[in-house]
């Protein structure tokens, strides 16, 4: 494989759209640049139509300055805003300002009822849901024979399990499946239409298409998720809906806009956190044919550190967004109130002052601190510790029943500068790789 030539600072722009159109080993070798310098780089924002943009953000790219701002949540604060680099307008505020936009005291009322999702009586039951959906979907894949990877099997059973969670009829689940991708595929036309929003290709017409497809989505989504509340407070039954929407937790209790937003942060967040760590998971144990071995040796014992290598390599979720509540110094930077700063987890996760051979896929890693699930602090990803469990019963279903499937092709990747997504990953278990699927 040819080495990737290193780039110049000032080359690198995270904010044009176009660099997150350049192949991964490109990106990757600007943020080893980044991390290289000796205080976090600012970038101006991308002007882009409807959208108020800001001066910029200070990108934070090494692991230590990720997690102190993680931790420090009085100081880098979720409001306005934390999933998008420019303040969300109010009308996608509406359905797109959940919990992870909030600070405490709001955030922790909510995730205090919310955590009922994530009881060990809830993932008990889950975990039922989990295994037959597994089982069905492997079921499915050796009878259509192989094709994509994606489609049929990383991004259904993510969305079957948490739509199993809350109560979801089986009608509506291929429409939550399709909205989610509309949310997340923001600028990609695959998923919102048009062509491919590069830096220069912005145009009025082209954003306002986005827009409206990513609000009707969660327009749909949120409206789907009201309606069950409103039928569970009448007629609650043991689905996830009817907990949240009678639980009460001193006094406080969720309205039907908040849980219709949690609903949208928990099947985006969950589905594609999954979908891709799965998916690229299997391109790992593809081109490293010795860790894949190593797992099979063994699977109870190495799947557990397998899944967080998995994570880390991949980082499903790219970077969120922090700004700050007041004037403060971390690692010789000085910052103001007011100015953004991105957590930019892919980075942190390969930074070579904590993890050696940082860009080495090793199943045995230890200690591996990544921040694949966000990190410390009050807004660590509340799912994980279901995302780890559907990884792991999905792998042992794949691999147990066909121990020859194998990425068979380049991955098609998701145009984002948020999720680190693949659309489509052909597979094949007939035979045995030969060689490496190539990157």
């Amino acid at each position: 494989m040819a080495a990737v030539e290193t780039p110049v600072l000032t080359e690198i722009k995270l904010s044009d759209l176009d660099f997150w159109a350049r192949p991964p080993r490109e990106r990757e070798a600007a943020f080893a640049v980044l991390r290289a310098q000796p205080r976090p780089t600012f970038f101006r924002e991308l002007n882009v139509p409807f959208i108020k943009a800001g001066a910029g953000f200070f990108a934070l790219v090494r692991h230590a300055d990720v997690v102190e701002a993680s931790r420090n949540a009085e100081v880098f604060s979720s409001e306005p805003c934390s999933n998008s680099v420019a303040d969300l307008p109010g009308y996608m505020a509406r359905y797109f300002g959940s919990m992870i936009n909030m600070d405490d005291p709001r955030h922790a009322k909510i995730r205090r009822i919310v955590s009922r999702a994530f009881t060990p009586r809830v993932l008990a039951k889950t975990e039922e849901d989990l295994q037959a959906s597994a089982t069905r979907i492997v079921d499915e894949l050796i009878a259509d024979g192989p094709g994509d990877f994606v489609t049929q099997v990383a991004a259904r059973l993510p969305v079957q399990v948490i739509c199993d969670m809350m109560g979801i009829p089986e009608r509506q689940r291929e429409k939550v499946l399709r909205h989610t991708n509309t949310i997340l595929g923001l600028g990609d036309p695959e998923y919102t239409g048009g062509r491919e929003m590069s830096t220069t290709g912005i145009t009025r017409l082209g954003t306002l298409n986005a827009l409206l497809r990513v609000m009707a989505a969660g327009y749909q989504l949120n409206h789907l998720a009201m309606r069950l509340a409103r039928e569970r407070r009448k007629n609650p039954g043991e689905d996830l809906v009817s907990v949240l929407v009678n639980a009460n937790v001193d006094g406080e209790h969720l309205t039907d806009q908040e849980l219709g937003s949690f609903f949208i942060l928990l099947v985006v967040a969950g589905n594609e956190t999954t979908r891709n760590a799965m998916s690229h998971g299997l391109r790992f144990f593809t081109k490293n044919p010795e860790q894949r071995d190593l797992l099979l040796e063994d699977f109870d014992g190495r799947i557990g550190p397998a899944i967080e290598e998995i994570v880390r390599m991949s980082t499903p979720v790219i970077q969120f967004r922090r700004t700050l509540t007041r004037d403060y110094e971390m690692n010789g930077q000085g910052y103001k109130a007011g100015d953004k700063v991105l957590l930019f987890y892919n980075s942190a996760n390969r930074d070579e002052a904590v993890f050696e051979n940082p860009d080495r896929f090793d199943i045995t890693r230890s200690p591996n601190p990544h921040v694949g699930f966000g990190g410390p602090g009050p807004h660590f990803c509340l799912g994980a510790n279901l995302a780890r469990r559907e990884i792991n019963v999905m792998f042992r279903e794949l691999f147990t029943r066909l121990p020859d499937l194998h990425a068979s092709g380049r991955p098609e990747l998701l145009y984002s500068n948020f999720i680190n997504g693949i659309k489509h990953l052909p597979c094949d278990f007939t035979r045995p790789p030969v060689g490496k699927e190539t990157s």
